[in-house]
């Protein structure tokens, strides 16, 4: 809600945001995804992609979540090109709410294209936003403890896979 506030003027409306593991992906739109049973009632997800959290910033990660509400603020009020295209609207939005489209993440990069990321502009409304969530206490992402966990229960698997032992009674290895 502060997002769409700040960002979007309060013009975005309300849509499904999930949790989805999509290899390599931090995020993505899907506009008219669910609805009710009888069809009625139909909405958009924003999916954010919790594998990355531990590994990113706070400002990064929200990052992601306001590119996907671009993709949902042009689905409902602009003229999206075909899926997964992000072509010059999108991009224009993208720099009103502070963030700068690159298909690197760093400056140079293209700003249209089918495989576009961003970086957040420095003192642009994105930052000024969530400076001011963070500075109230706001921190709500949870990193995934159960990737930590496995990872950390191979590396000592490898490890005690390595470890050589010798019988104190006949030398053997």
């Amino acid at each position: 809600a502060v997002f769409n506030e700040e960002l979007f003027a309060g013009e975005l409306p309300a849509c499904l945001i999930t949790m989805q593991r999509v290899k390599k992906a931090y995020g993505y739109f899907a506009g008219g995804r669910f609805g009710t049973k009888d069809g009625t009632v139909v909405t958009d997800e924003i999916a954010l992609n919790p594998s990355h959290f531990s590994r990113r910033t706070t400002q990064q990660s929200l990052s992601t979540l306001v590119h996907e509400m671009v993709h949902l603020w042009q689905h409902h009020f602009g003229k999206p090109s075909r899926g997964g295209y992000h072509n010059r609207e999108w991009a224009e939005k993208m720099h009103s709410v502070g963030l700068v489209p690159s298909s690197t993440g760093e400056p140079g990069g293209n700003e249209t294209g089918q495989r576009v990321t961003h970086y957040i502009a420095t003192g642009g409304p994105f930052q000024i936003a969530c400076d001011k969530l963070e500075k109230g206490g706001f921190d709500p992402l949870y990193v995934e403890i159960w990737e930590d966990a496995k990872k950390q229960a191979a590396r000592s698997k490898k490890a005690a896979s390595k470890t050589c032992y010798t019988c104190p009674n006949c030398g053997l290895n």
